[in-house]
């Protein structure tokens, strides 16, 4: 027994005072015992084993259904760490107020020790948690996003080295519901919610927040990003990161089924959702998807949008908030499937096609092994990653950002990932076309402050010998009649493969103000019905009145960040000679 987390254990198991203690192992027997446990009470509920074996569902309380962005804090010591873009509570005023709710918090539960590796075993960018619970759906979901139990104690050996993370459903009250983050502590500490995204602390709260916070001491990166392999015809496979903010089609891209006429080429997926990336020996930039499985959003994924996704759902997957058929089925809005005649939604109640409500949350979930994905890659399990030629950054955009562009430099790229935006949709908020930055898809999950994020990615850019080229794309302009123009989905191969030829060296391109813009004969667009040069000419026009007002509003973002980089400063300079007032 590793000393140090016997000894953290002890106190928390002093201040929780659980009934029992369990130290979760990993094996099966573990498993199915918790299974039938959660069947037991109703926890969880076995759907239909002929049609869908292994799987469960899973309804949470209606008041614990998503991340709570305004309830997560990041708890450094001086206000100034933390940032313009995140919570800030004081370490010594959150370990005191949380410190009271887990006050006898277990009594009369089980406590559950979960040892947690994120990253393949035996590689060098892996790295061990411990998350402490009282909810048996966190263990039987971090068995599926990690790497669980003697796994994770072997990595550690003796080191104290560890993310310490406690969790407690608590009562599931939303006004004492906490989400702290601990940097100089490597600590988790999470409060009244079982919702994936605030109680599976290897998610974001490590993989992201303290992470990030790790490689900018350290020398590396921990993004949100997909990770993806591109093989071409002749079997060479390239490795792409890409990042997307919300509702972009993150998880369709990492698992993009070519179309027909491109069947030749094949997307392997890595990772869906987080990448850690580390200079190799060679000079290159090097990433591993540190999760074991995906933690996606149900709705809208469907045969056409995520073919790959569905088949990976197919077994031994929790399904947490969709709709339940009366014959053990599942179902979601966007699925392309006939509803069940008759079901319950994710509330509990009784449900048919007419009661005109949603039959499920636009937030429920499915969490599935990542080895089960049709298209995983050979090399997902690699202790020293793949290799990364091109990094992608994407956004919703109607008219403003062009279908792909390729930034100047490295400097440039992180001018381009600074400023990167989505405009909301009505599923969103209500409103249409509100433009929210994202920086590098990180705004809710960089663990520091932006502007030193920022800071550390134009360093990461002088520190590698070999960087990846930095691309920009948006699959979302619009037509005068608000019709996206281009077709999607597994479509997108053909950005991916200009991309490709960039990086490669195969084609050349035209400089324009925001960077380099494809020659349209370069791109691929046989076989698309309906689409025309002239349509792929309009994708990738700049309009000036719009890039005037972007450039307004990128000089509104800026001056929010106190600490935003020369090199930042510099880029907005240039840009708004271009497009807008000189000199402001």
């Amino acid at each position: 027994m590793n000393t140090a987390v016997k000894a953290w254990v002890d106190e928390v198991a002093k201040t929780t005072q659980p009934d029992k203690i369990v130290w979760i192992t990993g094996s099966e027997s573990e498993k199915k015992g918790l299974e039938n446990e959660c069947l037991a009470d109703g926890e969880l509920i076995a759907l239909d084993q002929k049609k869908h074996p292994g799987c469960f569902y899973h309804r949470s309380a209606r008041n614990d259904v998503a991340r709570v962005e305004h309830l997560t804090f990041i708890c450094s010591h001086k206000q100034e760490d933390a940032g313009p873009t995140n919570n800030w509570m004081a370490p010594q005023e959150a370990y005191a107020k949380l410190g009271e709710l887990y006050k006898g918090c277990m009594r009369g539960r089980t406590m559950y020790v979960i040892p947690y590796l994120m990253g393949p075993e035996n590689s060098p960018f892996s790295k061990v948690g411990i998350e402490i619970t009282d909810s048996r759906y966190v263990v039987l979901n971090m068995r599926i996003m990690a790497r669980i139990g003697d796994v994770a104690m072997r990595h550690l050996g003796e080191s104290g080295d560890f993310v310490k993370g406690l969790h407690s459903k608590g009562e599931l009250d939303e006004n004492k519901r906490y989400i702290c983050h601990f940097p100089e502590d490597n600590t988790i500490w999470s409060f009244g919610s079982g919702y994936g995204g605030n109680a599976l602390l290897g998610k974001k709260c490590f993989a992201l927040r303290i992470a990030s916070n790790l490689g900018r001491h350290e020398d590396w990166l921990a993004e949100h990003m997909l990770i993806l392999g591109l093989e071409d015809k002749k079997g060479e496979v390239t490795y792409i990161a890409a990042a997307f903010p919300s509702a972009c089609g993150k998880t369709n891209l990492s698992m993009l089924v070519p179309p027909e006429i491109l069947k030749d080429y094949k997307v392997w997926t890595v990772g869906d959702d987080i990448a850690w990336m580390r200079i190799g020996k060679d000079g290159r930039l090097w990433a591993v998807n540190p999760e074991a499985g995906f933690f996606g959003v149900a709705p809208g994924t469907s045969k056409k949008s995520n073919p790959n996704a569905l088949l990976t759902t197919s077994r031994n997957t929790i399904f947490t908030n969709v709709l339940l058929g009366d014959d053990g089925s599942i179902w979601w809005e966007g699925m392309g499937t006939e509803p069940p005649e008759h079901g319950t939604d994710w509330k509990g109640d009784a449900w048919t096609p007419s009661s005109g409500s949603l039959g499920a949350h636009p937030n429920s979930r499915f969490t599935a092994p990542a080895e089960q994905c049709p298209s995983i890659s050979p090399e997902w399990q690699n202790p020293e990653g793949v290799p990364i030629s091109a990094i992608v950054f994407g956004g919703r955009r109607a008219k403003v950002a062009p279908l792909v562009y390729q930034s100047f430099d490295w400097k440039h790229g992180v001018f381009v990932g600074a400023t990167m935006a989505s405009e909301t949709t009505a599923a969103a908020n209500g409103k249409v076309g509100v433009v929210r930055r994202d920086p590098m898809a990180m705004l809710p999950f960089c663990g520091y402050n932006i502007g030193d994020y920022f800071q550390h990615w134009l360093d990461m850019g002088k520190k590698i010998p070999n960087p990846p080229k930095i691309f920009h794309v948006n699959w979302f302009r619009t037509d005068d009649n608000g019709k996206f123009i281009w077709p999607g989905f597994g479509n997108n191969l053909r950005v991916l493969l200009w991309i490709l030829a960039r990086c490669k060296g195969e084609v050349g391109a035209t400089q324009s103000p925001i960077g380099y813009l494809p020659n349209p004969d370069d791109i691929n667009i046989e076989g698309l019905d309906g689409f025309t040069r002239q349509s792929l000419i309009a994708l990738l026009d700049i309009d000036k009145e719009s890039w005037g007002q972007e450039v307004q509003e990128i000089k509104e973002w800026f001056e929010r960040i106190p600490k935003l980089p020369d090199d930042l400063h510099k880029r907005y300079r240039v840009l708004n000679e271009w497009f807008g007032t000189p000199h402001s």
